[in-house]
């Protein structure tokens, strides 16, 4: 999302605007012309055969063989999404590279970036607007909280919760879904983020005051 933010920020003060393509079968297109090997990685290793290494056939993404019409790899390699983000100095040379892009892979041309990695991104002349309009309505729906009356605040000035809460426990899977669902929306809801960061300090014991909150939190 960091990536994201920045790209952003970039085109806004250049005046650019910001395209996605959709690349179809994407780990299908990654051929390579060289052996490449790599770790196993944590979580799948093979019990007894730690010490070996993984043949590739395909292409990950971040290989430098992915890269190609004089693009480079981001800082650190990360994707910005799960399709193709395109800025350009200008249309045409956004145009141009969709078109031999096009030539040598299955992509579709999605024209101005309007959603990435759940958020909505609308463009206007010299500025980018985000927001997370559906994502929260989801986080409302799975909840069980959509038509719920709504808080002026967060939290409440006065609270004061404690990991060590001797009142009843509840289910901490859901709890912990809900608080990691209110941790990404704060991607554009800065106003959350302390009360989100609060409530994220009793996600290995949840109790009833803590999930009292996240509610309070979440209308």
């Amino acid at each position: 999302m960091e990536s994201m933010r920045l790209v952003l920020a970039l085109a806004a003060t250049r005046g650019w605007n910001v395209h996605h393509m959709d690349v179809k079968f994407a780990f299908l297109n990654g051929e390579l012309k060289e052996e490449f090997f790599v770790k196993q990685p944590p979580g799948f290793t093979v019990a007894g055969q730690e010490h070996k290494v993984l043949h590739l056939h395909k292409a990950l993404y971040g290989l430098q063989q992915a890269r190609g019409l004089g693009t480079a790899q981001t800082a650190g390699g990360q994707r910005l999404c799960g399709r193709l983000v395109v800025i350009g100095a200008s249309e045409q040379d956004v145009i141009t590279f969709n078109l031999e892009m096009r030539m040598l892979f299955h992509m579709s041309n999605l024209g101005l970036l309007t959603y990435c990695l759940g958020i909505e991104v609308e463009q206007g002349t010299d500025s980018f607007t985000l927001r997370q309009s559906a994502y929260a309505q989801k986080l409302l729906e799975r909840t069980g909280m959509a038509y719920c009356g709504a808080n002026k605040t967060p939290m409440d000035e006065k609270i004061k919760l404690s990991k060590a809460s001797s009142v009843a426990k509840v289910d901490a899977t859901g709890y912990r879904s809900i608080v990691d669902g209110l941790r990404y929306l704060v991607h554009t809801r800065l106003n959350l983020a302390f009360a989100v960061g609060y409530v994220s300090q009793f996600m290995e014991d949840p109790r009833e005051d803590h999930l009292t909150a996240v509610k309070h939190l979440i209308r």
